[in-house]
């Protein structure tokens, strides 16, 4: 909790924690420039006593001013965004940003500032998104700078914006995305205006890259307080515009049918999913969005949600693809999700040891099985503890059964005892289909008996060969 009457304290203990911030002061203000630490690295300071990023630094110096004063001082510097105000440096194993100060305009429907440099530290202020980020520290006065109140904000845990909401979407509609991001990440009430004005103008997220709001999800959905983001973005219609799966769920439910709330469950697995494993928890926000597709009504007012969970990969792929995600992590949730209720195969009935190869061959890497099994826990919401109690034994005893097995012969590679030159060579044929088709039929074989020798993997060809031509 920040203590507002402590803030000489905090400015005095913020500056200390980078004497490299003093240095550079001293060479804007030698060149009569202003310098001042400015958003995030401010606001988390306050917040955790320390940036977690770079340093940013807002100024009055025009680009090529900043350029001349950190030349020979720093030990890189980059000039890409110089065009839009912004120089970044490296001094020793600090990296920094140093950006004139700005008083952009945006044309309605643009999706790109007219980049205006500005005079006064105020006016650059008031065009950040949220007042938390629209503190700064004078470093050469050590004045702390709050024109908007972000301090007493941060305090409250309350998001607004320094000018109109309005205004400050309408700037830069990603900044909606933005504001469930931060509801997420400093477990923060979102303000009356903001939540408004987000519900207002949600369909101006056309007009955002697909990348750029995908950053923002991924930001969001590994934050601490991950439910409070996501249902913002359901309740504003943020989340209808680029992941309209998610709202989906909550189907509304028919009072002589009966199914848990699969919005509600949905978040709860999230949740219950580690923070530090994005795919992982992008699985979890898709694993059940297959059910509004796939659900029925039957007899005895119950309700079934068959192949859910092939639709949802279908979906998954689809979303996850528009979303522009790399190519690898779109596999790897889709297989997710795709396989998330393999498990349920196992559980009360109990499998081979053939059944438990191929549930790790399926899974794929095992940094894909601990993902799996995660997930599986992860799925287990239920409300009766003995059910509850029943699957985690369940899910204790099938991965003491694989580390069994791993123990006893290469599981985390299957592999049938012939490659693909040795099937060649026996058999005098050519590269083609049919040694695939040999290569899988031994490793089924391997899959279903367990490790084999060479003699038998040529012995087992000899077999399917003359199947083949009999």
């Amino acid at each position: 909790m920040i203590d507002v009457d402590s803030q000489e304290r905090q400015l005095a203990e913020l500056v200390a924690i980078y004497p490299a911030a003093d240095q550079l002061a001293g060479r804007f203000a030698a060149a009569g420039h202003e310098l001042h630490l400015v958003g995030g690295t401010v606001r988390d300071t306050l917040l955790y006593g320390r940036a977690t990023g770079d340093l940013d630094f807002a100024t009055s110096a025009r680009p090529p001013e900043t350029e001349r004063i950190l030349r020979g001082w720093v030990d890189d510097i980059w000039l890409t965004g110089a065009r839009f105000g912004t120089v970044s440096a490296r001094k020793d194993d600090v990296v920094f940003e140093v950006t004139t100060y700005r008083s952009d305009s945006y044309e309605p429907g643009s999706r790109h500032p007219d980049v205006r440099f500005g005079d006064d530290i105020t006016t650059d202020l008031s065009r950040r998104d949220f007042t938390c980020n629209a503190m700064a520290v004078d470093l050469l006065h050590r004045r702390f700078v709050d024109p908007f109140g972000g301090l007493v904000d941060l305090q409250r845990r309350l998001l607004r914006t320094p000018l109109s909401a309005e205004t400050s979407f309408a700037d830069d509609p990603l900044r909606m995305v933005r504001l469930a991001r931060f509801a997420a990440v400093l477990d923060a009430d979102v303000d009356d205006d903001a939540r408004a004005a987000a519900t207002a103008m949600a369909t101006q997220l056309s007009t955002i890259s697909r990348e750029r709001i995908r950053d923002e999800l991924d930001k969001l959905v590994v934050a601490p307080a991950v439910a409070r983001g996501l249902n913002l973005l359901c309740d504003t219609g943020l989340a209808a515009q680029f992941i309209p799966e998610l709202p989906a769920l909550r189907m509304q439910r028919d009072p002589a049918h009966h199914h848990k709330d699969v919005y509600a469950h949905t978040i709860a697995v999230v949740e219950r999913c580690p923070a530090d494993d994005l795919v992982l928890r992008l699985a979890a926000l898709l694993h059940d969005i297959g059910k509004p597709a796939t659900r029925r009504f039957v007899a005895g007012g119950n309700v079934t949600f068959h192949h859910h969970e092939v639709v949802g990969a279908k979906l998954a792929r689809q979303r996850l693809t528009a979303l522009r995600y790399p190519t690898r992590v779109v596999q790897q949730i889709t297989e997710l999700v795709r396989l998330h209720l393999r498990f349920h195969g196992y559980w009360g009935q109990g499998w081979t040891d053939s059944a438990v190869r191929r549930y790790v061959r399926d899974a794929g890497s095992p940094d894909q099985l601990r993902r799996l099994n995660l997930l599986t826990r992860a799925d287990v919401t239920t409300q009766n503890e003995r059910r509850a109690r029943a699957l985690q034994a369940a899910m204790d005893d099938l991965e003491w059964r694989i580390e069994r097995l791993r123990q006893q012969e290469e599981l985390d590679a299957l592999r049938p005892p012939l490659n693909g030159h040795q099937i060649m060579a026996h058999l005098g044929l050519q590269p083609g289909p049919e040694v695939g088709e040999a290569y899988r039929f031994l490793l089924d074989a391997r899959i279903e008996r367990g490790p084999l020798s060479e003699a038998q993997g040529y012995e087992l060809l000899d077999t399917w060969a003359a199947g083949r031509t009999s």
